[in-house]
């Protein structure tokens, strides 16, 4: 278990899978940033994008990650919890979101647009919590 949440890392890019209304998965690449002791992937997102509106409905989703050649991946499964909807340029939801994207790019040039641009795009951080792995470590 602990060589697949390794490919994690702290911080990277792989594919959130939700459950569709109609059973069908729906995929989508995203940035993503991984605490390791807690077991938590969170990342950011828009309110009404199909991962949203998906994990409303039903919480459970999958993250798979995998090596540059593709020889080896991780896939972590667990329930989603979604933060409230950015509403204003100090809530508890920018300041989140400002901490992930420090974890995910590093430091922003001009926060105080950043700030004003989570609240106008309506954003809010998805937080997977694992609970369980699998996949193939070569």
């Amino acid at each position: 278990m602990e060589d697949l949440e390794r490919l994690f890392g702290d911080h990277g890019r792989g594919v959130l899978g939700t459950i569709k209304a109609d059973g069908r998965p729906q995929l989508s690449t995203i940035d993503f940033c991984y605490d390791a002791e807690s077991r938590i992937v969170r990342l950011s997102t828009v309110d009404g994008s199909a991962k949203v509106t998906n994990v409303r409905r039903d919480p459970r989703a999958s993250l798979y990650v995998g090596t540059r050649d593709l020889s080896s991946y991780a896939v972590g499964e667990g329930t989603v919890e979604l933060t409230p909807v950015s509403a204003a340029v100090d809530d508890a939801t920018v300041e989140e979101l400002i901490d992930v994207y420090r974890r995910i790019q590093g430091e922003h040039p001009d926060w105080d647009d950043y700030r004003a641009a989570m609240v106008r795009d309506r954003r809010l951080v998805l937080r997977l919590h694992v609970d369980r792995w699998y996949g193939l470590i070569r």
